[in-house]
């Protein structure tokens, strides 16, 4: 069973989420887990006393929000509890486009920017969780004066190139840009200088990219382009320089990847 409801408060939001789950325990027995992939920042680990919290969250209502504590007065059970992307990951990992890899990055473009990564076959976790949507870029204020939407870093990553700064630094959406607009070459210039930053320090198999602005046709060529022009040969791998095209590659999943890492994360909880 399916069920979707916009995020709205989070004793609202929870509330629709306790009613569902408790529905589909009526109607089919007793949950053998339950697995959450979040929007964060949030707190993963299981050793401390804000695990299942979402912390220092820029959407308004939720800073410090304790999801899994809220879910726990009404479920005795096992937790499974991520960011969205390290559940997306997770899922790409067992039924996408990560089948078979051991290290691999998966972002979102979307409202918000973010990513999760898998290395030698774990999710990358460490202090939290990584953050790779606020990456510092080299920002060229000549080419592109926008200061950016973040309110916490202005232009980073996600400052610079989610589809709310898509839509202010043009003044229409993104899905109403022609396909030869030059947003698109700026879009994917600071998309590929964010996974240049990734390729370096992680050394991912594979990037696989979903969200709502990477379902714009022309972006994955003009991306894969632009890293390719910006590594400028110094990666000298296969799967750059003559595969990219299954290097940086949509979900195998398509949307379902997030709800299915939700899936997947309660699956591991429940062994």
């Amino acid at each position: 069973a399916e069920i979707r409801f916009p995020t709205t408060t989070p004793e609202e939001t929870l509330s629709q989420a306790v009613a569902f789950f408790q529905e589909q325990q009526a109607a089919h027995g007793p949950l053998a887990a339950i697995g959450i992939s979040s929007f964060g920042p949030i707190d993963p680990d299981p050793s401390s006393p804000t695990w299942g919290n979402i912390t220092t969250t820029p959407k308004p209502g939720w800073l410090h929000t304790p999801v899994v504590g809220y879910l726990r007065e009404h479920f005795d059970l096992p937790f499974g509890f991520d960011t969205d992307v390290n559940g997306a990951a997770l899922a790409e990992h067992r039924w996408g486009a990560a089948q078979g890899l051991h290290t691999f990055v998966y972002m979102t473009i979307g409202t918000g920017i973010g990513g999760g990564a898998m290395v030698n076959g774990a999710l990358l976790h460490g202090m939290v969780h990584p953050e790779m949507g606020h990456m510092r870029l080299a920002h060229d204020w000549e080419r592109d004066p926008f200061p950016g939407v973040c309110p916490f870093h202005g232009d980073c990553l996600e400052g610079l190139a989610n589809g709310p700064a898509l839509e202010k630094r043009w003044q229409q959406r993104g899905e109403t840009l022609p396909p030869d607009h030059p947003a698109w070459e700026l879009e994917a210039h600071y998309l590929a200088l964010g996974l240049m930053n990734l390729i370096c320090v992680l050394s991912p198999q594979r990037i696989i990219m979903g969200g709502g602005v990477m379902a714009q046709p022309q972006l994955f060529p003009l991306v894969r382009q632009e890293v390719q022009t910006l590594l400028n040969g110094y990666v000298q791998t296969k799967a750059i320089l003559e595969e990219i095209d299954g290097y940086i590659v949509p979900p195998g999943l398509g949307s379902r990847a997030g709800v299915l890492g939700a899936l997947a994360l309660a699956e591991d909880a429940a062994r």
